[in-house]
């Protein structure tokens, strides 16, 4: 029922009553129309040891960017786990179309969680209309329902934001804030269906429509969350897309503590880390589990690469890391010293000692200095922000080229050999071409399981 009343007042543009709770608005008179539902506060891990998940959308989805972001922490920062990952995206692509294609193309793969994230065609890109948000909500209802009936948990996320009217929509005459406006609604009604069917909600409209007003206070105003034509984001964009679904699954974000005891000479570190050895301030640790990488050294299939893309840049996930709190909350690798009674001491992150470099002579290691006080040392300073080139950037760049090229076939195999680039049924001999396609697919699955391997690594730790 309090589905049904949302979805008239949306439809028939009613202001919503005083006592409902809405997100915080910047102070600015662009956003004095919008209504933003509050979202609901996430509670507990969503994931189970060993999900297959699926991760469905349009075009935006198909970049391959936030899934690609999404794999990447799942592969490797929470590797206990075990998830598998797939991604489904197809451009243009409305919630109909996706309900339409759904059994053939996602189900048969047997996913036990799945993320969405339409809307963006939905709207038609044009000012809201009743029919608009009813059909959207209808088939995002059918969609859900086509998940729980095959047991599949679900994180509902909404369409993004427009930073300028794209040139497909100039016809329809709609103004930047109509048609923001438009999907604001329809992530109004995805919050509300998320509620009534009991899955999780991702917010990726109100982060990136508030993003790209900040970032534009504080960088450029050419900043675009949305990308260049206003709707396809680059890589700032699509980090808040995947915080959003990655919070919404309820991750902790705790990728693990190195406790260094200076007096003592020891190191004491959490489950996916081990100490190789502790000598003199030097201490040698082997993970297993590793910090998200923002940025790589040399840029592998369109990823950032540290030194050019910058917090400034709206193609830079270090700057969507600014928007947002990803690190703070998804990518805590935490250094804390115990013992510290020097004033400041210099930390050094990478291949320091001789012994080191003999046993590992064919591996290039980051290796970069900083300083800090006793008292940011004993409180604990987070590597990943400290250190955004850091001796995992070059074993998690394999891991991410393996996982882009993976995700790539992955779209050819949908698209291509499935449904020959249109969206009809699939091909003849369903059997034999899934089996061929999923054959061809193995040895993607393969490199990535056999890029992504333990780093040993040393911190070293000398009074200023």
């Amino acid at each position: 029922m309090r589905l049904k009343i949302i979805l008239l007042l949306a439809l028939t543009n009613i202001p919503l009553v005083a006592s409902t709770v809405l997100e915080t608005k910047p102070d600015a008179p662009y956003f004095e129309k919008f209504q933003p539902l509050k979202a609901p506060a996430v509670h507990g891990l969503l994931l189970k040891e060993g999900d297959r998940l699926a991760i469905c959308g349009d075009s935006i989805t198909e970049q391959k960017m936030y899934s690609r972001i999404m794999e990447d922490y799942l592969t490797m920062c929470v590797p206990d786990l075990k998830i598998s990952v797939r991604q489904f995206g197809w451009s243009g692509e409305k919630a109909p179309g996706f309900l339409g294609r759904m059994t053939n193309d996602c189900l048969r793969f047997n996913p036990t969680v799945a993320t969405t994230c339409y809307g963006m065609n939905d709207c038609e890109y044009r000012p809201y209309e009743d029919r608009i948000g009813r059909t959207y909500q209808e088939n995002q209802q059918k969609i859900v329902e086509a998940f729980q009936a095959h047991k599949v948990r679900v994180v509902l996320g909404s369409p993004g934001c427009i930073t300028k009217v794209p040139p497909w929509a100039v016809k329809n005459g709609a103004t930047l804030e109509q048609l923001d406006l438009n999907l604001c609604n329809l992530r109004n009604l995805d919050e509300q269906l998320a509620q009534e069917e009991k899955v999780r909600f991702a917010d990726v409209f109100w982060p990136m429509l508030t993003g790209d007003f900040t970032a534009k206070q504080k960088y450029d105003s050419n900043y675009s969350m949305a990308g260049n034509d206003g709707v396809h984001p680059g890589w700032a964009g699509h980090t808040l897309m995947a915080y959003a679904f990655l919070k919404a699954m309820g991750l902790d974000g705790n990728i693990g503590t190195f406790t260094i005891d200076l007096k003592k000479n020891k190191a004491k570190v959490s489950v996916g880390h081990k100490v190789i050895s502790a000598k003199d301030g030097v201490f040698e640790i082997e993970s297993s589990r590793y910090p998200f990488c923002a940025c790589e050294a040399d840029s592998h299939a369109n990823y950032p690469t540290c030194g050019r893309d910058g917090t400034n840049s709206d193609n830079s996930i270090r700057s969507g890391d600014t928007l947002v709190p990803f690190s703070q909350d998804l990518n805590r690798l935490m250094l804390v010293v115990k013992n510290a009674r020097a004033k400041e001491y210099k930390v050094t992150w990478g291949g320091e000692t001789k012994s080191f470099i003999a046993e590992h002579p064919f591996t290039t290691w980051a290796s970069e200095s900083k300083s800090f006080t006793a008292e940011q040392l004993t409180h604990g300073i987070n590597l990943a922000v400290e250190f955004p080139e850091n001796p995992f950037t070059d074993a998690f760049a394999k891991v991410d080229a393996a996982i882009a090229a993976k995700q790539a076939y992955e779209t050819k195999e949908i698209k291509e050999t499935f449904h020959h680039t249109d969206n009809s049924s699939l091909t003849e001999h369903t059997d034999q071409v899934v089996g061929q396609a999923e054959e061809d697919r193995a040895p993607f699955v393969d490199a990535v399981h056999a890029a992504f391997v333990p780093v040993t690594h040393v911190l070293r730790i000398i009074e200023k």
